[in-house]
């Protein structure tokens, strides 16, 4: 665990900062790859990049504040402490989707194949953003059994300072549990995405899979801003996680139904009952 990257005097330079924009440039990297390949423009793509990530760093922000206030914990607004955090992952992807679902009504966009394009390059955006949270101690997982071989032990003071991570006892590292699952979900979803035979279907397996992941991993956290509801048996994410894999699977529900709609006999059926004078050219969102 290195929560410092640098020092050159009083300068300092925190890991977290470089391996985040390892992750975004990473991210973008595959987003463009994956957008041009359905056939949108690289310079719009780059717009719409930057566009998701200011919309996610203010999610984030929002999120970790309103989770800090359900958690009673102390709020303070304008700190450096405030500045400096990272926020909440589901605050950013809600802030991202907003802002992404306003973006493609704007510009006429075919909204599932700008999606599915995105989708596994926010996976590996995670995936390698987590660890920063490693290197820093934050995110940091419940205590664990001595000897364990699913455990870490964090020694740095200036992490312990930054973050309240226990030192000297051995924890789970569940940042790196959900690094490991965004990465496998990457590769899955560019899997799919080979495979996939309706736009918007990648976006769904993403949503559905990181769901799934963090439910999971919440099990395992152990620093104290969670947000429990139902008598502490659900944190805050993991409300956000049902949400998020029930909002998964109405969408691949409706895109289905769509499909089944659209099907050749449906089309035959349509055209017998059209004039035969009438014509009506298909539009499509580029």
């Amino acid at each position: 665990m290195h929560p410092i990257l640098l020092r050159i005097g009083s300068f300092q330079l925190p890991t977290y900062g470089p391996i985040l924009a390892l992750a975004l440039l990473s991210a973008l990297i595959v987003a463009m790859r994956l957008g041009r390949r359905e056939g949108f423009d690289s310079n719009l793509l780059l717009d719409f990049s930057v566009w998701l990530i200011v919309a996610g760093l203010v999610g984030a922000k929002v999120y970790m504040l309103f989770t800090d206030w359900i958690s009673h914990m102390p709020v303070q607004i304008f700190s450096m402490d405030t500045l400096e955090a990272g926020g909440g992952i589901y605050g950013g992807l809600i802030g991202a989707i907003l802002l992404a679902i306003i973006y493609v009504r704007v510009k006429h966009l075919a909204w599932g194949r700008i999606f599915d394009a995105f989708a596994p390059a926010v996976a590996l955006g995670q995936g390698i953003g987590r660890w920063g949270c490693f290197a820093a101690g934050d995110d940091y997982g419940k205590i664990a059994p001595q000897h364990s071989p699913f455990a870490v032990v964090f020694t740095s003071s200036a992490a312990h300072q930054m973050t309240g991570v226990p030192l000297n006892v051995p924890v789970y590292p569940t940042q790196l549990f959900e690094s490991a699952g965004c990465f496998a979900a990457f590769f899955a979803l560019l899997w799919l995405y080979r495979h996939k035979t309706r736009d918007g279907q990648i976006f769904a397996a993403y949503v559905m899979m990181y769901a799934a992941i963090r439910f999971v991993v919440e099990y395992y956290r152990g620093d104290m801003d969670r947000g429990f509801f139902f008598h502490h048996h659900l944190s805050t994410p993991q409300l956000c996680s049902i949400g998020g894999f029930a909002a998964g699977c109405a969408i691949l529900l409706i895109l289905r139904s769509r499909a089944k709609s659209k099907s050749p006999a449906s089309v035959s059926q349509a055209s017998d009952r059209r004039p035969a004078s009438s014509t009506q050219p298909e539009i499509e969102g580029k």
